[in-house]
C-alpha cells in the first residue's frame, strides 16, 4: 500500500501542482484554460482546444495516496455497443498510466493515477499529454462507430 500523506506534504503537493498549473499555457499551446476548482482546493482542472475533439478537458483530483486525472471521452454508444467497448478495452493493454473506463453518467472516460510520491512536473506533463493525444488520436473513430447513424455510415 502507498504511503499516506499527511496534511502538511499534500499541502506541499498542492503548492506544487498550483505552481505547474501556473506554468501550463507555455507547455502545452492548446491550453484554453488551467486552474484550480474554486468549489474544492484539492481540484483542478486544465482545457485543451483538440482538432479531432473541439476541446477536453482535464480533472486532477488529489487524494491521500493518490493524484486521480480523468477526462470525458464520449457518451455511451447508442449503436455497435460491442464494437466500441472492444476497441476500448483493446487500447487499455497499450495505455500506460491511465485506461478507458465507464463512469458517472454512463459515459466513456480516460482515468488514472499516481502515487503522490511519484507526481512532478514531468509526470503532470506527462499525464496530460497522454490524455490529451489518446483523446485526439481515437475520439473520431470511437463517435462514427457509437454513433454511426448520425454520420451516415453503415452498419
Amino acid at each position: 500500500m502507498s504511503d499516506l500523506f499527511d496534511d502538511s506534504q499534500r499541502a506541499t503537493l498542492e503548492r506544487r501542482i498550483d505552481e505547474w498549473l501556473a506554468t501550463v499555457h507555455h507547455q502545452h499551446p492548446n491550453t484554453v484554460a488551467a486552474f484550480k476548482s474554486p468549489d474544492d482546493d484539492r481540484r483542478w482542472m486544465v482545457r485543451l482546444r483538440g482538432e479531432a475533439k473541439e476541446f477536453s478537458t482535464i480533472w486532477l483530483q488529489l487524494g491521500q495516496r493518490t493524484l486521480r486525472y480523468e477526462t470525458y471521452v464520449m457518451p455511451y454508444p447508442d449503436e455497435n455497443v460491442g464494437e466500441v467497448l472492444d476497441a476500448l478495452l483493446r487500447r487499455n493493454e497499450r495505455l500506460v498510466g491511465a485506461h478507458y473506463a465507464l463512469g458517472a453518467e454512463n459515459a466513456v472516460y480516460l482515468m488514472g493515477e499516481l502515487l503522490l510520491s511519484t507526481v512532478s512536473d514531468d509526470e503532470l506533463d506527462r499525464v496530460i499529454g497522454t490524455l490529451f493525444a489518446t483523446v485526439e488520436a481515437h475520439f473520431t473513430g470511437l463517435v462514427q462507430r457509437a454513433f454511426a447513424s448520425r454520420f451516415g455510415v453503415a452498419q
